[in-house]
C-alpha cells in the first residue's frame, strides 16, 4: 500500500516539474490564474481516449477551496472569449458527455491535486467537434459586493468591489468523420512611429472541427538568411467562427523598420514531433500603412 503522504508528494514533483519544463519548451503549456496552477491546460478526446487526469496545484501561501464546473464560451473573432448559455447553429457542447471529480477541492499551499475527466461516448452522437470549458472558481470567503455606510459621514457610501478569480480551459471532444483546412489572407504590414511595425492578417477555417498551434513570421531580406521576428503559441480558432483575425508586433532587430524583402508566414500544428502546416503566406514589402 502507498502512503499517501508519499503519493502527495509524488504528484506535487510531477507537476513542479512539468512547471519547469515548461519555463523552457515552448510546446508545453500551463495555465495559471491567481495561485492556481494546471496543467494541461487544453484537453482534446478523440480516437480511443476516454480519460485524462488534470493537475492542479496551489501556488499562493494561503489555503484555498476551489469549485469545479463546466461553462460554455464562444470565440469572437479577436480571439477574446465571451459566455453563452446556448449553441449556435452547428455548435456542440461537450458537457453531456462528460464527467469529472472531484468537484470541489481545498488546497493548502504548494499542496496538488488530480481531477479525473472521463468522456462517455453515446450511440447517437453526430459527427465533429464538441466543446465546453472547464472552470476552476475561487471560493475564498468573499465579501457581497454593494454599497456600505462610511464611518466617518453617514451620508456618504462606500463601493467596494473584489475580483473573484477563476481559470477555465477548454475540453474538447471529436467523433466520428472529421476535417479542417485553413488559409491566410488580408496580410498587411502597419507602421507605428520608425521602428516598431505590425503584421495584421487573417486566419479563415473550414471544416467541422476546430484549429490550433503556432504562429511563425519570417522576415526574407534580399540579401541574407531569413530570420524569425514574431512567433505567438496556442493560437485556436474554434467552431463557432470561420475566421479569427491575428494583429502581430513584430521583433525587428534592426534601427529602422523593414522596408524591402518579404514577411513569410505560417500556422502550424503544435504537440507533434513533425508540425503540420495548417497554412502559409507571403507578404512583398512595398506599401506599408501607417497609423
Amino acid at each position: 500500500m502507498i502512503k499517501m503522504s508519499n503519493w502527495k508528494s509524488s504528484i506535487m514533483n510531477k507537476i513542479l516539474i512539468v512547471a519547469v519544463i515548461a519555463l523552457w519548451n515552448p510546446a508545453i503549456r500551463i495555465m495559471a490564474q491567481g495561485d492556481l496552477l494546471v496543467t494541461p491546460n487544453r484537453v482534446v478526446f478523440e480516437g480511443n481516449k476516454q480519460n485524462e487526469q488534470l493537475n492542479l496545484l496551489n501556488m499562493g501561501q494561503d489555503t484555498a477551496t476551489y469549485s469545479i464546473s463546466f461553462v460554455q464560451r464562444n470565440m469572437k473573432e479577436d480571439g477574446s472569449f465571451v459566455k453563452v448559455e446556448k449553441p449556435d447553429s452547428g455548435q456542440l457542447f461537450a458537457d453531456p458527455y462528460l464527467r469529472i471529480f472531484p468537484r470541489q477541492v481545498t488546497l493548502a499551499p504548494r499542496e496538488p491535486q488530480v481531477i479525473l475527466v472521463q468522456f462517455r461516448r453515446k450511440a447517437n452522437m453526430i459527427a465533429g467537434e464538441y466543446r465546453s470549458h472547464l472552470y476552476f472558481r475561487s471560493e475564498q470567503n468573499y465579501k457581497p459586493l454593494g454599497l456600505s455606510k462610511s464611518d466617518n459621514d453617514s451620508t456618504l457610501l462606500n463601493v467596494q468591489l473584489i475580483p473573484i478569480f477563476g481559470v477555465s480551459i477548454p475540453i474538447i471532444i471529436r467523433t466520428g468523420l472529421v476535417n479542417v483546412s485553413a488559409t491566410l489572407s488580408n496580410l498587411e504590414l502597419v507602421n507605428q512611429g520608425k521602428i516598431t511595425q505590425k503584421l495584421k492578417f487573417t486566419i479563415n477555417r473550414k471544416g467541422n472541427i476546430s484549429l490550433y498551434g503556432d504562429i511563425i513570421v519570417k522576415y526574407i531580406p534580399l540579401k541574407g538568411k531569413p530570420s524569425v521576428i514574431a512567433k505567438v503559441a496556442g493560437v485556436g480558432v474554434y467552431t463557432n467562427i470561420s475566421k479569427r483575425n491575428i494583429i502581430l508586433k513584430l521583433n525587428n532587430t534592426t534601427t529602422k523598420a523593414l522596408e524591402k524583402g518579404k514577411l513569410s508566414v505560417q500556422y502550424i500544428s503544435r504537440g507533434k514531433l513533425k508540425p503540420i502546416v495548417f497554412a502559409e503566406a507571403k507578404l512583398d514589402i512595398k506599401q506599408v500603412r501607417i497609423m
